[in-house]
């Protein structure tokens, strides 16, 4: 975990740089559907969800805030959270 520690400092936080309006993905008919890019530094995190603007932006800003939270405790971004 040192390693992670080294590679990411505490101190930055991912953060919402867009959420705009975008198409359904294919298969699903209908509602407001809505593309969000999460960053850090050189990473970036995309994803789609359906919602209002506002829903999208709040469910993004809250993923940012728990991505930022891991970092901050030294653990990757991308494991797993169940212990084995």
């Amino acid at each position: 975990m040192a390693a992670i520690k080294d590679a990411v400092s505490p101190d930055k936080t991912y953060h919402v740089v867009a959420v705009e309006k975008t198409e359904p993905p294919v298969g699903i008919e209908g509602g407001n559907w809505y593309r969000y890019v999460i960053a850090l530094e050189e990473e970036t995190i995309v994803g789609n969800r359906r919602g209002t603007l506002k829903q999208v932006t709040e469910y993004a800003n809250e993923c940012a805030q728990n991505l930022s939270s891991r970092v901050a405790r030294g653990t990757s971004s991308w494991s797993s959270r169940n212990k084995k």
